[in-house]
This record gives structure tokens, sequence and C-alpha cells, in this order.
């Protein structure tokens, strides 16, 4: 039950191996003049592979994840990887970090710094965290499951609960977007003993059966956008949840596979006018991937799609009443950017804040902006 540390060492063989695959990719066709309109552009998706077999320098950023102190715990035979970094301050409080998908624990990276050490970073210590960032059921560095159901939201929200009681915090606030957002939520809800607070940069939260009418203009304009943004570009959800295994043999095996999957996500939902490395280098797109692609979890990523979709209980139909915090991007997905009085139909919102840039990957894309407002609402509730 002893916390182990951690460190990220990819066998040279294995990287020879990506590399060699690279080389090999068989390439479709495309629709002349498509651009992105089809998918994952041919002839960028070319490039960043190109990049990833010849200029790519994993062990340079393999060094990087690992500036981050990393541990195992085996959670009743269940072994999860996370990052525990103290907080520097005269009285840090734990902060529960929690990433998302296509995402990592890559997605820390840029805040953990920030957030732990504020007085380094021209902060007031007296904003610090302690912060833990576990890796997801079936992402990364943590254990694959392979138990039908494993790593649905409710199950992480206990099984988060449980590793923050182990490392001996009884008391502390929690933090996510996409995935993240949707277990900070609800951990908040279900251990709202332990958790002062929730702050989410995507809302994933919704009101109550009983409170959803009448809806105001705002709100009936919303949920046209959301519909519409359902119908051109939740496709991928209804793969994930309905076939994944089927869809995991292609991106298992093929790394130019995988990365058409997932870079489109990260264009299509970050703040970048359609010009993807105006937001994320190819060397942070290519980390992303890169875990993934070494730890073979695209698979049972995709797995929480499938227990969100088969599972009545992942669906929260009670009010939160611990306080949450909601950093609104304008590039977020449509489908998660309702007005506020939605949201306050189902929560309690303690701190709401419109942003005018940004998109889905909050802690990459702005995480100046995004540690100043976690920041800011956390602050009386320490």
């Amino acid at each position: 039950m002893t916390p182990q540390p951690y460190r990220i060492h990819v066998p040279d063989d294995a990287i020879a191996d990506l590399r060699e695959r690279l080389a090999r990719t068989r390439w479709p066709g495309e629709i002349a003049d498509s651009g992105w309109g089809f998918g994952t552009n041919l002839a960028y998706l070319r490039e960043l592979c190109d990049y990833w077999r010849d200029g790519f320098d994993w062990r340079a950023q393999e060094a990087r994840l690992n500036t981050m102190p990393q541990f195992t715990i085996d959670m009743d035979g269940y072994e999860l990887h996370y990052v525990h970094q103290q907080g520097v301050g005269p009285d840090p409080l734990p902060l529960l970090f929690s990433h998302g998908w296509p995402g990592s624990i890559f997605e820390a990276s840029k805040i953990i710094g920030p957030l732990t050490d504020p007085a380094a970073h021209g902060g007031d210590p007296a904003d610090a965290f302690t912060l833990v960032a576990p890796s997801l059921p079936g992402y990364g560095f943590s254990q694959v499951p392979t138990t039908p159901g494993f790593g649905g939201v409710n199950h992480t929200t206990d099984l988060w609960a449980d590793l923050m009681a182990r490392l001996g915090y009884d008391r502390y606030g929690a933090q996510g977007g996409d995935w993240g957002a949707g277990v900070s939520a609800r951990i908040a809800h279900r251990h709202a003993g332990q958790v002062v607070g929730a702050h989410l940069n995507m809302v994933a939260v919704t009101p109550p059966p009983g409170e959803r009418d009448p809806r105001s203009p705002a709100e009936e304009a919303y949920l046209a956008g959301a519909r519409a943004w359902d119908r051109a570009e939740a496709g991928y959800q209804r793969i994930q949840g309905t076939k994944p295994q089927t869809l995991a043999y292609g991106l298992t095996d093929s790394p130019a596979g995988l990365a058409g999957w997932i870079v489109e996500k990260w264009r299509s939902w970050s703040d970048c006018h359609g010009d993807i490395e105006t937001r994320f280098s190819k060397d942070e797109i290519l980390t992303n991937i890169s875990i993934y692609w070494f730890t073979g979890t695209i698979n049972t990523s995709m797995h929480r799609y499938y227990a969100g979709m088969h599972d009545a209980e992942s669906n929260l139909n009670e009010r939160i009443e611990t306080p949450l915090g909601f950093a609104i991007f304008p590039a977020e997905i449509a489908a998660a950017r309702p007005p506020r009085s939605w949201v306050e139909r189902g929560c309690n919102v303690a701190r709401w804040t419109e942003f005018d840039r940004g998109g889905h990957f909050a802690s990459l894309e702005e995480p100046e902006l995004l540690v100043q407002d976690v920041r800011d609402f956390f602050r009386p509730l320490r």
C-alpha cells in the first residue's frame, strides 16, 4: 500500500519500433482541396509523422515529464500512477487534478509549477496547492484494466477519494476539464464532506430532470447548438462508446492512425483558428500521442465512453451543493458551453469566468489564465 517512486522510461527497442512503423506507413488518398473537412488533413499528418520519425526527441520529452514527481500505489490490486508535488507556502491546499481524453498526465506539466510554488512564478505563497494528479484508469502509466466498467465516472470518483485518503488528505479541492471535469464535479457531490470545492474548465453539469423547464431563449439556443455539434462532431463518441475494440486494432497497430485520430481533436477543440501549431508545438502534440503509443492505452482510454453509454449510474440527476467554479473558454466545444442560468439549475455556482481566448485544453493552451482562476476560486474556500 506504500507509494512507490516512478520514473518513465521507454525501452530503446520500443522507440526503434515506432520509427520503423512510421517509415512503413501506408497512406490513403484524399479528396482534392478538402483541407480538414473530411477529417485529419493528409499533408499535415504526413508532416507530423515525418517529424515524429526523424526529428522528435522522446528522451528529451521523457526527461521533462520526469521533472514531475511521480508514484504508483497499489489500490486493492490496481496499480495507480499519479503525480504528487508538495506545495511551497504557509498552508498549501491539496488539489486533485484530473485530465481528460484525448489527453494525459502531460496536461499537468505547465500548471504544476505555478500552482505548487506561486511565489516562484510571481504569485502569493498563500495561494499554494499541493498537487495530486493521477493518470485516469486505463490511460498512460496507470494499470490497464480488464474488468468491464472499471474506470467509469463513479468508479474513478471513488478511486480518487480513496487515493486522497491514503495520502492523508481529508480536506481538498478538485480541478479538471473534459472527463476530468466530470470526475471533479462528481467527487464534489459524492464526497462533499472532504471536497471544499471543484473548479471546472469544461461544464460537466446539467440540471436534474425536473429542473430543465421552462427554458429561456438563451438556453434553447444553447441546446440547439449542442444538438448541431453532436450531429457534426460527435461521431467519435458513438464508435468509442459502442465498438471501441474494433477501432483499437488500427490505432494500436499504426502510429500514423493513432496520430490522425488524436490530432484532429486537438485542432478542432483548441482556439487555433484552424492552425494547430499556433497553440501547440509538434513536440507537445507528439509527447501526448507518444504516451498513448508507448503504453498501448488508446483502447482502454476509450472504455470510459463505453461505460458512459452503458451505465445508467453515470448520469448525475441530483443538484451539487458543493461550491463549483467554472472557467469558460470561447473555443470550448459547443456542447459544453451552456449559459450560466442553465448550469445554476444543477449546482452551486460560486464563480463563473468567461475568457476571450482559449479552448478545450486550457492547462496547455492558457495555463496562466487557468492558474489565476483556480487561485481566485479557492482563495475564500481555504
